[in-house]
């Protein structure tokens, strides 16, 4: 006798089966292994976080009133606090006399000359502080610092080229890279628009295109995500929205963005929403410190126009964060990005919906771990 209801055991379900994931901001896939998770785990650890830190180091070369390796001293700064980094990654006109792009008679070898600038952004005088334990008003004049510098910095690369880009980030944490451990972000200006940047940004054209009645492409994902609720981290009223995204490459990668309205860089806020997204991105961040209970590392960017828009209803761009933390099962043991990652695509183990509802248990109240 033929089976007339399929067995229970042949249904696909997304937190056990392995499948894949397309990420209409990227055009990429990620390959999603639920049960890989379970795998004992004989890898490298990392080291117990001992970050207790003081209020004022005097070692510190970001703290108000030291001096720094370059024998330049910070003032007695007391809000957020923006400076040329002494060792930047970019020059204001390192090769002037290069105007075109160099090929040295082959197509295999091109470069492009540019030029740009990278600030230092002390984001509170207090060495022990990082943006999670900071109170409202205090995050509310780092995203003031963002707005500063991105339309100084973009209005000088509007001054000399049409195209260019101001990219604020943050690293967090030894474990990324951080250098120094005084609460801080970075800005790289630069004169061309970075490939992340460019795909999006031709992402967000193609789907207008093909979707005439859409206002743009991030607010028709949030509708669904708002709609589907189980990768939704936590909301505001203001409209910004917190999910683990459905392709998210990272085990508790989240992506901050506007549920309400088209907004295409910070400078489009208005006070309600700034104020809005200063407090989900403490809620977020309270809930990453006190998920393994620890300093939580991460790799954070803001995303929005890539200068500030000329005719901000028409850009085609979309204000979102996003938050790459390497943390895999606990504090000590991350996520590394090799082999397949490396050579194919991107892979996880913990499926999104998962990892959000991991984050959604996680308290949001500041402990001492975010400090």
């Amino acid at each position: 006798m033929t089976q007339s209801v399929e067995s229970s055991s042949t249904l696909f379900r997304p937190e056990e089966h392995v499948h894949r994931r397309f990420n209409p901001l990227t055009g990429k896939h990620v390959l999603v292994s639920p049960h890989r998770s379970l795998r004992p785990w004989n890898g490298q650890t990392e080291p117990t976080s001992t970050d207790v830190r003081p209020s004022y180091d005097p070692g510190c070369y970001l703290c108000p009133g030291n001096e720094r390796s370059t024998g330049h001293s910070n003032p007695q700064y007391e809000g957020v606090y923006i400076f040329d980094n002494d060792f930047p990654a970019l020059l204001p006109d390192s090769l002037p006399q290069l105007s075109t792009k160099q090929t040295s008679g082959s197509e295999f070898f091109q470069s492009d000359p540019v030029r740009g600038s990278c600030k230092v952004i002390c984001f509170h005088p207090r060495h022990d502080l990082s943006m999670a334990s900071m109170k409202p008003e205090e995050l509310n004049q780092v995203l003031d610092g963002w707005k500063k510098v991105y339309k100084e910095e973009g209005s000088m690369i509007v001054e000399k080229s049409s195209e260019g880009c101001v990219q604020i980030f943050e690293n967090r944490g030894a474990m990324m890279g951080c250098s120094a451990p005084h609460p801080h972000g970075q800005v790289w200006t630069t004169s061309f628009i970075p490939d992340e940047h460019a795909t999006e940004l031709s992402n967000f054209r193609q789907y207008l295109s093909t979707h005439p009645s859409s206002s743009h492409l991030l607010l028709d994902y949030a509708k669904a995500e708002l709609d589907a609720g189980e990768r939704v981290v936590t909301s505001h009223e203001s409209g910004w929205l917190a999910v683990v995204p459905f392709w998210a490459t990272w085990p508790f990668e989240v992506l901050i963005l506007p549920s309400k309205r088209h907004i295409p860089s910070i400078l489009q806020m208005s006070e309600e929403e700034q104020a809005g997204l200063a407090a989900i991105m403490k809620d977020v961040l309270a809930r990453y410190d006190n998920l393994f209970s620890c300093p939580f590392p991460y790799s954070m960017g803001l995303h929005q126009a890539p200068l500030p828009p000329k005719d901000a209803a028409k850009d085609p761009s979309q204000v979102h964060l996003h938050f790459y933390p390497p943390l895999l099962r606990s504090a000590t043991i991350r996520k590394f990005m090799v082999g397949f990652e490396l050579m194919g695509e991107s892979q996880r183990d913990i499926p999104p919906e998962q990892a959000a509802t991991r984050l959604r248990a996680s308290s949001a109240s500041i402990t001492a771990v975010s400090k």
